[in-house]
């Protein structure tokens, strides 16, 4: 312990306290390296979370005593990579999270005897609300909705009833195409009693309108047919597609395709009579019989009016004249045909289909040579083309098919061999690459704190004492051998030196012991004093130099 204690001794406090301060560098950079280095991968659980959704999750973690991290001003929340699976079926289980609104669950904890008619309305417009943000968020595209509705109330009279009217915004990954917007507006319309299409709004998270509630039927309309244009020149181009990629290959050919449609609304009626075509619509028949009497004398007797008397009874009656008349009348309808047609609009006006395919390749070795198609070819590709479209020439249809070469040729095609295990060993995912960066980065860090600092500071603190490192090499020599009698342990010679030079083993008496001692000491200062003054005669100008260097050191001091 006394040599140990000697040597921290020589090293001084100077450089103890560098050697302790290099000390306590490394144990905390190692430490926390060994510390980064053993804790466990974080992998995302859910982000983009409302702060209830937050404050839930974080809640159902503290009680499982689980670590986590939350990242994106506490939206992100991260836990480690093996547990992300179970926690995801766990928190699903139990409605966490809830997506930051409230659905119609909002009545299973509230008393509805204590409540009012207008708190039971204001909830029931918060679960529609949320209801219909869940049902939109399940919506591929988009990630997060909200959803605003205005209902009026109801009034007395049907004529002073305001319509309601929804307004949505959407936090969409990508975009939304017009089918998509159109299919929202109605999944909301339909959802609540009364609202059209046509008066719902919807913004995305960028502040661009998607759909315009103050538009009214006149821009669906519009829409309506922008969609219908879209549509048909997508199916008409993957038609076309098909079936001449089967000819030339896939990827060999391009299609283009541009229709035209006529957004007039035609509403036509006609009536056609036919006069060959008669048809009774009525008739009518009417007969009359008249019979004229004349009495004897022509007398009128009461005999003769009374109800019941026959002929003859009293005065004889002579039949003097007789008449009968029939009468016909018959109606007929002409045949007539009346026809009302509507022809909506969206329909097709012209198509024009515009064909680019390559031409054929043959490959000899390592180089590859063109050959255009010939017209026969192209000719059979345009009929096969109009077969597929519906030509229709008199509507004005156009078809181009062209023969060009492409800019790219097309690759050959390289089978791949079997990975084998050290392959497969050796590829590595995403996550893997990143976890080696980071062992990478620290590695490299560690590196340089050993090159940079550790070794700069440890060989300062095992460099000799600088007032050592001023001397010359010329005198350190010198000064060794005044400091020491050149065996390295002043009391450890036994032998004694004569007069005449001879050594003297045997000497026991320790005055007489200390005595020779103190004269070969003497001698040994003495003969390294003459050398020192003869190796400062040899250099002046140095040994001026360390001397004032001496001095001004014991002056700072």
């Amino acid at each position: 312990m006394n040599g140990i204690v000697g040597q921290f001794t020589k090293f001084g406090a100077a450089r103890l306290a560098a050697m302790l301060a290099v000390t306590l560098g490394l144990v905390g950079f190692f430490g926390f390296v060994m510390l980064r280095m053993s804790q466990p991968a974080m992998s995302v659980l859910f982000s983009d979370l409302s702060n209830q959704d937050v404050s839930a999750i974080l809640k159902d973690l503290d009680t499982r005593g689980i670590k986590y991290e939350l990242r994106g001003d506490g939206q992100t929340v991260l836990v480690a990579k093996a547990d992300v699976p179970r926690l995801r079926l766990d928190l699903a289980s139990k409605g966490i999270p809830s997506g930051g609104g409230v659905g119609y669950e909002i009545f299973d904890k509230g008393d509805a005897f204590s409540s009012t008619s207008f708190v039971q309305n204001i909830n029931h417009l918060r679960a529609l609300e949320g209801e219909l943000s869940r049902t939109i968020r399940s919506i591929s595209r988009v990630q997060a909705a909200r959803v605003h509705l205005v209902i009026p109330e109801k009034r007395l009279f049907e004529r002073d009833r305001e319509p309601p009217r929804a307004s949505i915004v959407l936090k969409l990954a990508g975009e939304l195409d017009a089918a998509q917007v159109r299919a929202v507006r109605h999944l909301v319309s339909s959802a609540v009693d009364g609202l059209k299409p046509e008066r719902v709004s919807i913004v995305d998270e960028r502040g661009r309108l998607l759909a315009d509630g103050a538009q009214g039927e006149q821009g669906l309309i519009g829409l309506g047919i922008d969609e219908r244009q879209v549509g048909i020149e997508k199916r008409v181009k993957t038609q076309v597609e098909d079936i001449v990629a089967s000819v030339v290959g896939q990827g060999r050919a391009r299609v283009q395709v541009s229709a035209t449609l006529d957004a007039n609304r035609i509403e036509s009626r006609s009536e056609t009579y036919d006069p060959e075509s008669k048809v009774i619509r009525s008739s009518q028949n009417r007969t009359e019989n008249a019979t004229t009497t004349d009495g004897a004398n022509g007398a009128v007797t009461v005999g003769n009016e009374l109800p019941g008397a026959q002929a003859g009874q009293g005065t004889q009656q002579n039949q003097k004249d007789a008449s009968s008349k029939n009468e016909e009348v018959v109606n007929y309808e002409i045949s007539r045909t009346t026809r009302t047609e509507v022809l909506e609009g969206g329909r097709v006006k012209r198509l024009s289909v515009a064909v680019l395919v390559d031409g054929n390749y043959t490959r000899n070795g390592t180089e590859v040579a063109y050959q255009p198609r010939s017209s026969e070819e192209l000719d059979r590709i345009g009929q096969l083309v109009r077969m597929a479209m519906g030509y229709d020439e008199a509507r004005g249809d156009k078809v181009e098919v062209v023969n060009l070469r492409f800019a790219e040729a097309p690759q050959a095609i390289v089978e791949l061999p079997e990975q084998t295990l050290i392959q497969q060993l050796l590829s590595f995912t995403k996550e893997d690459l990143i976890r080696f960066a980071e062992l990478g980065v620290i590695s490299l860090l560690t590196l340089i704190v050993l090159m940079v600092v550790v070794r700069p500071l440890l060989k300062q603190a095992l460099a000799p004492d600088p007032s050592m490192r001023a001397i010359p090499s010329f005198m350190r020599e010198g000064l060794a051998l005044v400091q020491s009698d050149g065996t390295g342990d002043p009391a450890s010679p036994r032998s004694v030196v004569g007069a005449d030079g001879s050594r003297d083993m045997d000497v026991e008496a320790p005055s007489e012991r200390m005595l020779a001692v103190a004269q070969i000491k003497g001698q040994l200062k003495a003969q390294s004093v003459e050398k020192i003054g003869a190796l400062v005669a040899q250099n002046p100008a140095d040994s001026v130099a360390v001397l004032r260097g001496w001095i001004h050191e014991k002056s700072a001091a």
